[in-house]
């Protein structure tokens, strides 16, 4: 009874993570005022008007960055735990953060050789 239970709340549970998010955006579709005007369809940021055409070039430079960033940053949130249970994880857990952060240490390799953690201004 216990383990037919349990499917159920995991059952109830994913449904819910459908439903909720998928709810606001379909009640937009029809609830939502659709008046578009010059008005409502002007570009506007950060409370400053903008000027001169939106689409401009950036250095792709700045997007890798921070996409290493988060990658690195994202490999410090998975060890801060696996440190807290390291007794309790045994070798199978070593080898598995090992193998973690060996696939990491080879993109970092890569990305050093590649000469992306330069900054060239």
């Amino acid at each position: 009874m216990t383990d037919s239970l349990n499917h159920l709340f995991l059952g109830i549970f994913f449904v819910a993570a459908l439903v909720v998010p998928a709810l606001p955006i379909v009640l937009a579709r029809f609830i939502a005022p659709k008046r578009p005007g010059p008005v409502k369809n002007e570009v506007y940021e950060c409370g400053v008007e903008a000027k001169g055409d939106s689409w401009i070039q950036f250095r792709i430079q700045y997007v890798t960055f921070a996409i290493l960033f988060v990658i690195f940053d994202v490999e410090a949130l998975f060890l801060f735990p696996w440190a807290v249970v390291f007794k309790g994880a045994g070798w199978a857990g070593l080898a598995a953060m090992g193998l973690f952060i060996g696939i990491l240490t080879v993109g970092l390799i890569y990305a050093w050789q590649e000469g992306l953690l330069e900054w060239e201004s």
